[in-house]
């Protein structure tokens, strides 16, 4: 296993679903003329739901929100990825591209309102486990160049070196984690605590596999879904 839940997070957090692909032989670059196009397309129909339903009120956003308060991070300070992204949609009207990796994340993560992490695997020592900070692993901001301890008791991906990947569950990831043009092997990981979440997330992985396959076709996949049971 790449990825995994310890005890203590599934046994309180007995919803959450999530998906995990894990691709190797990548060729990260610029993202092509037809994914800036299912991209554009991508954003203009969740800027077209917005329309019609509040962020807050979306289910899967709600969901992560009480996660949020759970475990002491006051959910309108700290937004989950997939409001941070949602929330930029509306005020902005655009998500400017990054890269193709980046791109395909961003764009599932909006059609269904979840977090999607994409991880470069050449920064992970071992295996990623979501579980509760002790307060001594170390997390570098994407916008820094120091490293910080995580709060006790907040959600993190950490590895076995205690580097953390990603901070608040699904705030803010690592700079180190963050993909690039030299990532040839990634994880990418969709998670949800809402009621539809077991189907939304088969559906997200069903979706990012079908992009990796036209943007990314030598690549290798393998996928797997996850929950407590």
């Amino acid at each position: 296993m790449m990825f995994g839940y310890d005890d203590a997070v599934a046994a309180r957090y007995p919803a959450i679903r999530a998906g995990v692909i894990h691709a190797g032989g990548l060729s990260n670059g610029p993202s092509p003329p037809g994914l800036l196009a299912e991209y554009r397309a991508g954003q203009q129909a969740a800027c077209a739901r917005l329309a019609e339903t509040a962020i807050a009120d979306l289910p899967s956003i709600a969901a992560w929100r009480r996660a949020f308060t759970a475990f002491g991070a006051k959910p309108t300070q700290y937004r989950n990825a997939a409001e941070a992204l949602l929330r930029r949609l509306a005020k902005q009207g655009d998500i400017p591209s990054v890269n193709t990796l980046v791109d395909i994340g961003n764009l599932v993560s909006i059609r269904y309102a979840v977090p999607v992490a994409v991880i470069d695997q050449a920064s992970i020592a071992g295996s990623i486990t979501v579980r509760f900070a002790a307060g001594c692993e170390l997390f570098t901001d994407l916008a820094s160049n120091g490293s910080v301890h995580p709060d006790p008791g907040e959600v993190i991906f950490a590895d076995r070196d205690n580097n953390v990947s990603a901070r608040r569950w699904c705030w803010r990831q690592s700079a180190q984690s963050a993909t690039s043009a030299t990532t040839v092997d990634a994880l990418i990981v969709v998670e949800g605590l809402h009621e539809t979440a077991a189907a939304d997330i088969a559906s997200a992985v069903t979706d990012l596999a079908a992009l990796l396959g036209s943007y990314q076709p030598q690549a290798r996949l393998s996928t797997r879904t996850l929950s407590p049971a």
